[in-house]
């Protein structure tokens, strides 16, 4: 069976640190698999995750709409739309948005560790707004 969501129908998780919104499209919750974590991003002009890890965990961004600057180990990049984003598991990485930015992330396996290296334990905490197909119970 396959399955068809809209975004404006799922539920979105607002980040505690302003300005990061997400929407999932596929994770273990909705579609019952945690093979993988798929979904769409928007970070306000100026927002930023922290710098961090993934432990076991391949991560790619396509960027959709805005600009933005990545940062690793090697150094500050700046990236637009069209651009993809590959980061290996444990791959150090910071994305800062220069302008509103829109894009899609792709993260598997769903089975990972998250270690923040820059920033707060409250980066990693996110609040939902329930959705009409995916509602908490």
């Amino acid at each position: 069976m396959a399955y068809l969501f809209h975004q404006d129908e799922l539920p979105r998780l607002v980040s505690v640190t302003p300005g990061r919104e997400r929407v999932f499209f596929v994770n273990k919750e909705l579609a019952g698999i945690d093979a993988m974590l798929a979904g769409i991003m928007r970070y306000k002009k100026g927002a930023s995750s922290p710098y961090h890890f993934h432990e076991n965990c391949e991560h790619f961004y396509f960027m959709l709409e805005g600009t933005a600057t990545v940062e690793t180990p090697e150094g500050v990049r700046n990236v637009k739309s069209g651009d993809m984003i590959f980061f290996p598991a444990e791959e150090k990485h910071r994305l800062r948005a220069t302008e509103s930015l829109f894009y899609f992330e792709f993260q598997a396996p769903n089975r990972f560790k998250t270690t923040i290296l820059d920033g707060t334990p409250d980066d990693l905490l996110w609040e939902r707004v329930d959705g009409k197909i995916w509602v908490q119970s």
